[in-house]
């Protein structure tokens, strides 16, 4: 059996103040096996940020050229400013065997689907819109109105759940923590996983090669 190696994509969404980042953060600490997609911004960088780290700033020239020779698996236009998420970078790591992991909202993720339609959705929910505002206000970011509208379009992001195979409750950050590990370990111990990652091991063991055939 000779299967190539290939990682997961994840796509993890979740409403502004849910906890996304830090959840993400504190997986990437202690799963640094998985690559975070670095995105791509029009928008001038700002104090504390780096460029390749943050996002890469490009001009609007490169994006452009970037967007029209499709070599973005997503792109979007806000407030202005143009992000997207460069393809060469993922289906490097993918075709390494790395795991990659995209911080992205539910319109970037159906775009992503149409490249990977395996990718695996994670969607990130608050335990209420009370507590959903609550986290906003501690953040001292935005004012009354900025929080308004963001509990606002919380509203119409999360009835995207449904198109995410996995929905975390992020009340308690340790357990939510733990349920998104247990999400990226399960999904490496699938069959074809399993294939993908041990091939000699599959072939020592005499394991037909129709047990990855959904990769071929």
């Amino acid at each position: 059996m000779s299967v190539k190696p290939t990682g997961n994509i994840y796509l993890v969404a979740a409403p502004s103040g849910a906890g996304k980042s830090s959840l993400v953060n504190a997986l990437l600490a202690q799963e640094p096996s998985i690559m975070l997609s670095i995105s791509c911004t029009t928008r001038p960088i700002r104090p504390g940020e780096e460029n390749g780290k943050h996002y890469h700033f490009v001009s609007t020239e490169e994006y452009n050229r970037l967007r029209d020779s499709n070599n973005l698996l997503e792109h979007a236009e806000v407030h202005s400013n143009f992000y997207g998420t460069p393809a060469q970078p993922v289906r490097q790591a993918l075709e390494q065997g790395l795991d990659v992991l995209l911080e992205i909202d539910w319109q970037g993720a159906r775009q992503v689907r149409e490249h990977f339609p395996n990718a695996i959705g994670i969607f990130i929910l608050p335990p209420s819109i009370e507590e959903l505002g609550q986290r906003l206000r501690k953040r001292g970011q935005d004012d009354d109105a900025v929080i308004a509208r963001r509990l606002l379009a919380a509203g119409g992001e999360m009835a995207h759940v449904g198109e995410f195979q996995y929905a975390i409750i992020n009340k308690d950050f340790d357990v939510a923590l733990t349920q998104l590990t247990a999400i990226i370990q399960t999904s490496r111990l699938r069959t074809t996983e399993q294939a993908k990652r041990h091939a000699d091991l599959f072939n020592q063991l005499g394991i037909s090669a129709s047990v990855a055939a959904d990769l071929l």
